[in-house]
């Protein structure tokens, strides 16, 4: 075990457990209830419709950056200036592909300046996290932490004088959303490169078509890893926009669960940033992996069903206190959204073990019959249930791709399988289920402070249980 890991850990969950759930609730689900019905879900439909073809924009150039810099750093200041004159070339393809699709499926021309807004931003977030993925492959993870709450920081300031301060607060726009999240990416990457920029001697910008061909070889296999996750992730909100009359409206009740999906998802995806270069560097040095990989699987794992439980019985209360459309139809989407959260919270553990370990092609097989599952259970469920049925597809997605990585951990590296973990979760599980009974039953006041206590338990049991322990946390924090 790792204890930059354990020390960054904390210091990357206490900054983004601060602004992003803030942003979330604050800022994102406050745009949503100001915008006229459908407005949002027509914003979530072009946004994932956007990110589908984030591939082309990526082609999987950050994990293979992040896992390459941290074994090798000396190389920044040779690749660098090369791979960012590749992934400007590669987001002038991404407009061209982008316009295309858009008019095979009716985008175009009436949503076309949005949708060119909302592009324009997914290029500015990719070259972020490019460039965060040089930042955290040098080992300076601080840094790294800093810039991943950055943007969102800057959202909520430019966000919260239009919604609150400014003259024109009661007519606020989609639009000025989107170009809010422009100001603070285009900011956040100028941060980014101003701390690389003293790690780098000098740049030096040189057409070399050999060198990106090569970059581009070298990256294949993690952008088919990313499209066919891709894919099988954000494809939903497009389905449901296109296949159904009330797509807009369904659209916006899927994206108001989703948000919370979102915040909750925020956890694991924080895990999966630090852990991608610790794991690269251990697997380089032949260290042992068991510890790290379950240490911080409990870790996950019991923040998870902490808060999935907790939404198990106050669910439908939790969507109609935040969203003006709230109804148990909406908490019933949240339901499943939630329970396939704990199966994506085991596969940023996993799944980033076996990105170090550069078992891409194994990885693809999964991805690619994930894909083919989702998109059929979406088209079998969304006619018949509507977002409830993107929400349960989701759901059985997210859990067999975390089956197949455990088998293929277990295949490939031969990691032991932690039997005391499961059954400290299972009895955590059903403790926490107790506890929710109990309070639903014979708590007398108010639905949120029950919701409160019931997340308190999850915390108090998850150290009890020694899913969290305490002591030997700060044994290596000091060490």
């Amino acid at each position: 075990m790792k204890r930059e890991f354990l020390i960054n850990i904390l210091f990357l969950l206490a900054i983004n457990g601060l602004i992003k759930p803030f942003y979330l609730f604050g800022i994102d689900r406050v745009i949503q209830n100001r915008l006229s019905e459908g407005t949002y879900g027509l914003y979530f439909a072009l946004f994932n419709f956007t990110f589908l073809f984030q591939i082309i924009n990526d082609f999987g150039i950050q994990y293979f950056n992040s896992r390459n810099i941290s074994q090798h750093g000396h190389l920044l200041e040779k690749h660098f200036p090369g791979i960012l004159m590749l992934k400007a070339g590669l987001g002038l393809l991404f407009f061209i592909v982008l316009t295309l699709v858009a008019i095979v499926l009716g985008y175009w021309p009436q949503y076309q300046w949005l949708l060119w807004m909302i592009a324009f931003n997914q290029l500015l977030s990719s070259l972020v996290l490019y460039l965060r993925s040089n930042v955290s492959g040098l080992g300076l993870y601080r840094h790294d932490s800093l810039l991943s709450v950055a943007d969102r920081l800057l959202l909520i300031l430019l966000c919260g004088y239009l919604l609150w301060f400014s003259p024109w607060r009661e007519s606020f726009r989609i639009e000025w959303f989107v170009m809010a999240q422009t100001f603070s990416l285009l900011a956040t990457a100028l941060f980014a490169f101003s701390i690389l920029k003293k790690q780098i001697a000098k740049l030096r910008f040189r057409f070399n078509p050999a060198f990106l061909w090569l970059i581009l070889l070298k990256s294949a296999p993690y952008a088919l890893a990313v499209l066919l996750m891709t894919i099988y992730n954000r494809i939903d909100g497009v389905m449901i926009e296109r296949m159904l009359p009330d797509g807009k409206i369904e659209a916006d009740i899927y994206a108001s669960a989703y948000r919370l999906f979102e915040a909750g998802n925020m956890l694991g995806f924080l895990f999966s940033a630090l852990l991608l270069p610790i794991f690269s560097r251990m697997l380089k040095q032949e260290a042992p992996l068991e510890e790290l990989t379950w240490f911080s699987f409990r870790m996950v794992a019991a923040g998870a069903l902490t808060l999935i439980i907790g939404l198990v019985f106050y669910r439908t209360p939790v969507m109609v206190a935040l969203y003006d459309n709230g109804s148990a139809y909406s908490g019933q989407v949240l339901l499943y959204l939630m329970l396939g959260f704990f199966a994506v919270c085991g596969t940023y553990i996993f799944g980033t073990l076996l990105v170090a370990n550069d078992s891409l092609k194994q990885l693809n097989r999964i991805f690619a019959c994930s894909l083919l599952l989702n998109v059929a259970l979406n088209t079998w469920l969304i006619p018949v249930f509507k977002a409830e049925g993107a929400a349960m597809a989701t759901c059985i997605t997210q859990f067999g791709v975390l089956l197949a990585e455990l088998v293929l951990c277990r295949r490939l590296l031969n990691l032991s399988f932690d039997h005391i973990t499961f059954i400290r979760l299972l009895a955590f599980t059903l403790l926490l289920l107790a506890t929710g009974v109990a309070l639903r039953l014979y708590w007398p006041f108010v639905w949120w402070s029950g919701f409160f206590i019931g997340l308190a338990a999850g915390l108090v049991l998850a150290f009890g249980l020694r899913l969290i322990h305490l002591k030997a946390l700060f044994e290596k924090v000091r060490a």
